[in-house]
């Protein structure tokens, strides 16, 4: 199919995008369920109910423009979901699994976002503003949603952060704990000898010689 019209263009884009976002509620319930975190795993069923109000808004945008709603396989979406569903899979903590969860999670409200500003520019160029104004309501949702996910990720990474600073702080305080031992064992050891010194007995006093005799 030759793409030559705006319209066309618009359209082509927009059967990705709806591809992607299918892909998406499909994922998120998988990731809400591997996520540890409870704000996390909030978020994720959040946008979940999001996404589908943005399938619904996309299936809206078709009848605006009098298509039939249509799905075309988005390639870089499926990477993305098969790269969290590897995610999933990943042996690590629960601390550092949510964090590459929602790392997995931004990288693909990264190709919404490009995605729905990309067809809002094509809408504006139509002049269809009542398509424009849905596509930047989906797209204001994805923005928030990446916003939200930086902040969680920011509070885990601390968290994370801070119980190492702890163990350090737990380790020095035993290692200075063994110093003081230490001096303190020296100090006694300094004591003991003066001690011994104090009460070391003097040593004898010399008798002086008797005078010599003289020679009547």
């Amino acid at each position: 199919m030759t793409i030559d019209t705006l319209d066309g263009l618009l359209e082509e884009q927009l059967k990705d995008l709806y591809h992607a976002e299918k892909q998406l509620t499909k994922a998120l319930p998988k990731m809400a369920k591997a996520a540890s975190d409870p704000e996390l795993k909030s978020a994720f069923t959040e946008h979940l109910k999001q996404t589908k109000g943005q399938v619904a808004r996309i299936e809206q945008v078709f009848e605006l423009l009098e298509k039939k709603a249509k799905a075309k396989p988005c390639a870089a979406m499926k990477g993305l979901v098969e790269e969290g569903q590897e995610t999933i899979q990943q042996d690590a903590s629960d601390e550092m699994k949510d964090c590459m969860l929602i790392a997995s999670a931004q990288r693909a409200e990264h190709y919404e976002i490009a995605a729905y500003g990309t067809v809002r520019t094509i809408a504006e160029a139509l002049g269809n503003q009542e398509v424009v104004d849905l596509l930047h309501q989906t797209l204001e949702e994805e923005k928030e949603t990446d916003a939200k996910l930086s902040q969680i990720s920011r509070r885990i990474l601390a968290e994370a952060g801070g119980e190492t600073e702890e163990e350090d702080e737990s380790d020095e305080d035993e290692v200075d704990e063994s110093d003081e031992e230490d001096e303190g064992d020296e100090e006694e050891e300094e004591d003991d000898d003066e001690d011994k010194k104090s009460f070391s007995p003097a040593p004898a006093k010399k008798k002086a010689p008797a005078p010599a005799k003289r020679k009547r």
